[in-house]
């Protein structure tokens, strides 16, 4: 796939990714009822359940300092580090540039949106800067992926990979929907911000179109090479 072609197709797919991202936004600044009541609901719900259940809420906390944005990123690192001690240095580029266009926007759009927290009576867990959307969703969602789209072709068992990944993503949003710092439609808005990013980057970085990537990765000749891989690859621009 020419790189005008990848880049035409990543452009499209983002867009199709970010049209409920970008309807979740409106409706968050236009403060339509229906989905406040739902955010609200579902909070109450979760936080009466926290204070009910000391030992979960706990292990719940703990969770969600694991899966923190620094420490996600942290991992994202660490790849890169054994990417580039593999000569796949397009690869580590490519993890490099998904994490940092995540963040960027991930901040951005914070700013932009400007909506506050959930404000509890008493609550069980503090944090600071506007909701939307989640960073710890939005951040577990692009390490989660670009730690699959890297490891695909080295792990036996891909399916463990991809619920691993599933698991650590829609966990860490569950976490922070629970402890009361997040509104349901943050951490749904940070999901799906982050898939796109994902799915936009691989796209653009990869010859191939998104169906093989999900299956193969983004770099499927990783687990033929040791540290001479192959970087011919970056010439197909």
């Amino acid at each position: 796939m020419r790189l005008g072609l990848r880049l035409t197709t990543a452009a499209v797919l983002s867009i199709a990714l970010l049209v409920p991202f970008a309807l979740l936004a409106v409706l968050v600044v236009g403060d339509w009822s229906p989905l406040h009541d739902a955010d609200a609901a579902i909070t109450d719900a979760l936080h009466t359940w926290a204070l009910a259940h000391r030992g979960w809420r706990d292990a719940t906390v703990w969770l969600t300092n694991l899966f923190a944005p620094n420490p996600l990123r942290v991992a994202a690192l660490l790849l890169v580090v054994w990417l580039v001690l593999r000569r796949a240095r397009r690869l580590a580029l490519w993890v490099v540039t998904t994490m940092v266009v995540g963040g960027v926007l991930g901040a951005v759009l914070k700013l932009l949106v400007g909506r506050h927290r959930p404000d509890l009576l008493d609550p069980v867990a503090r944090a600071a800067g506007f909701s939307f959307p989640s960073g710890h969703a939005l951040n577990a969602a692009l390490t989660s992926g670009v730690f699959v789209l890297v490891l695909l072709p080295v792990v036996r068992h891909k399916w463990a990979l991809w619920s691993g990944a599933v698991a650590v993503t829609v966990l860490t949003g569950l976490s922070r929907i629970i402890l009361g710092v997040h509104w349901t439609s943050d951490v749904v808005a940070g999901w799906l911000l982050g898939v796109a990013v994902v799915a936009a980057t691989a796209t653009a970085f990869t010859r191939r179109g998104l169906d093989t990537v999900v299956e193969e990765g983004v770099e499927p000749g990783l687990s033929d090479t040791g540290p001479d891989i192959a970087t011919s690859r970056s010439s197909d621009a």
